[in-house]
């Protein structure tokens, strides 16, 4: 039963679903289509968890306003072109399972849209293991704490019971912003230094580490 923490919150792409390299492959392969700057990968990878309009926006800052709709319309015909290979990592459906069987109530925060998250759940049939989810296009993107805010009041939880996983400093800034607990996973998105500067509980380099850090810590 749970002890620390009745709510975790996960990320997902970078956290649950290992994303993040297709995410910036289909962000360069987008501002290749419209003759834009290609950016670096690390520096791709930065925006994951962003909503898609402030990613875009940070990634090319110079970008006409008429033209940002063309670019996130070219990243998602990329990005739904090669979405139902992503896995979840390995271990993930399994310890989301034994997580809710052991009492904790389970939420997601995302800088997907809607229609990506619930897509992704029907593909990876794990749409059960949720109690809440909250994507960027429903309210305001990471790293404000609305999300969480929401799913607080959503689930009857305050933030001194709840916990944040995520891949970014996106994450972990918006968890603290929260006044909510934050624990860092370094096989995502962004470098281990980074998080591990935000100061989460732990920062945590394969999934099963971090499904045995929660069942011993949470």
């Amino acid at each position: 039963m749970p002890s620390r923490f009745d709510l975790i919150v996960f990320d997902w792409d970078g956290t649950l679903a290992d994303s993040a390299g297709l995410i910036a492959r289909c962000i360069q392969q987008a501002c290749a289509d419209i003759g834009a700057p290609i950016p670096t990968e690390e520096r791709a990878r930065y925006v994951i968890g962003l909503g898609l309009d402030d990613a875009l926006a940070y990634l090319v800052p110079g970008l006409p306003q008429s033209d940002y709709r063309t670019l996130a319309d070219s990243y998602r015909t990329h990005y739904f072109a090669g979405d139902g290979q992503i896995p979840l990592f390995e271990g993930a459906k399994a310890a989301l399972h034994d997580l809710r069987a052991d009492g904790f109530r389970l939420a997601v925060a995302t800088g997907k849209t809607r229609r990506g998250l619930d897509r992704a759940m029907r593909n990876l049939d794990v749409a059960d293991c949720f109690d809440a989810t909250r994507c960027a296009d429903e309210t305001a993107s990471k790293p404000d704490p609305r999300m969480l805010h929401e799913l607080f009041a959503e689930l009857g939880i305050g933030p001194g019971r709840s916990l944040m996983i995520g891949d970014t400093t996106h994450d972990l800034d918006m968890a603290r912003a929260a006044d909510t607990a934050a624990v860092a996973v370094a096989y995502g998105a962004h470098p281990k230094a980074g998080l591990v500067a935000a100061s989460p509980l732990a920062c945590i380099d394969r999934f099963d580490e971090l499904h045995r850090w929660l069942k011993q810590h949470a």
